[in-house]
């Protein structure tokens, strides 16, 4: 398989369009927004939803130079998560680097947020064609609910794998899903077509995320941008975490339970809980569910002729598996 570098290295031109429509887009009149603004969306983001909207809408028959206004309103939409998101849970780092809300403080952070989430629903807008609007406003509620049952489900670390993917669902799915399903209907894609990419979108888009809450016990520190065990410290719980409690033993589950409620950053902490997930099985469970929605995806795949960009997201969610940041 090939590295996501080399795999994304042949749509360089069209990840420099992308990054033209970002800077021609976002501009405020007001400039404390414009520069929130410009620390979360010029920071390293890699630019995969907009590329997932330009791949799902020339695989569907339509490529043309307006495609890119319309692909950036998911980064938009995902920047001004990230804005919020950090706010409430906290982070203390973002891309490698001090989030927002910690150079210029939770308000401004808060409101460059929704000032990215009104411009991400104008643009959506302005394409003239309802379907792309309600698909965008309803993906923006879905990220909103999500965070909200997160918050509700903070303090109970024994809540159901259902409720686990339901919030990833609307917290990161979601949006990948809709990233894809905007680009099929720009396109005007059969109802097989929009049906696929948004449930091609949709299972890349769980995957990720199960792979990314086990990268936050796995992974190298310098690698994923962002400490190791932030999850732990936030007392969130994820899928990893959950199996654990499930099937581990009594008095490891209740040590376990201890160190989510006092949201631990103590690195003794974090590598009992990374031995105790390993022992449990969970990480492998995890990994599991992870493939089993990566193995949906690539079905999904199948109603498209063979191209190169179906190759793309054919070897895209393979690389969700390999992932390593």
């Amino acid at each position: 398989m090939k590295s996501v570098k080399d795999l994304l290295s042949q749509y360089n031109a069209d990840f420099e369009l992308i990054e033209s429509a970002m800077k021609k887009h976002f501009s405020s009149h007001v400039p404390l927004v414009n520069e929130v603004s410009e620390h979360i969306l010029f920071s390293g983001g890699k630019r995969l939803r907009p590329l997932l909207a330009v791949i799902s809408s020339r695989l569907c028959g339509r490529n043309e130079d307006i495609l890119f206004d319309l692909s950036i309103v998911p980064e938009y939409l995902h920047a001004a998560s990230l804005l919020h998101d950090d706010v409430i849970d906290e982070g203390l780092l973002r891309r490698g680097k001090e989030p927002a809300y910690k150079v210029w403080g939770n308000k401004a952070a808060v409101l460059a947020g929704d000032y990215l989430y009104a411009r991400a629903i104008d643009l959506a807008s302005q394409f003239g064609d309802t379907r792309i609007a309600e698909a965008i406003s309803k993906t923006v509620a879905f990220m909103a609910e999500g965070e909200i049952i997160q918050l509700l489900e903070i303090d109970n670390p024994s809540y159901s794998e259902e409720i686990y993917d339901d919030i990833i669902f609307r917290k990161t799915a979601s949006l990948i899903s809709c990233s894809c399903k905007i680009g099929a209907l720009f396109a005007n894609g059969s109802e097989e077509e929009i049906r696929a990419l948004e449930d091609y979108g949709r299972n890349l888009g769980m995957a990720f995320q199960i792979v990314d809450d086990l990268l936050d016990f796995t992974a190298d520190e310098k690698d994923l941008g962002k400490r190791l065990g932030t999850d732990l410290a936030e007392g969130k719980v994820t899928l990893p975490i959950l199996t654990a409690l499930k099937n581990g033993p009594r008095d490891d589950t209740e040590r376990l339970k201890s160190i989510l409620v006092k949201k631990s950053s103590d690195p003794k902490d974090l590598e009992w809980v990374r031995y105790m997930l390993l022992k449990s099985g969970s990480l492998d469970y995890s990994y599991g569910r992870a493939k089993n929605c990566i193995d949906h995806a690539l079905k999904c795949l199948e109603p498209f002729d063979n191209s190169k960009e179906k190759e793309l997201f054919h070897e895209l969610a393979l690389f969700v598996l390999k992932r390593k940041m």
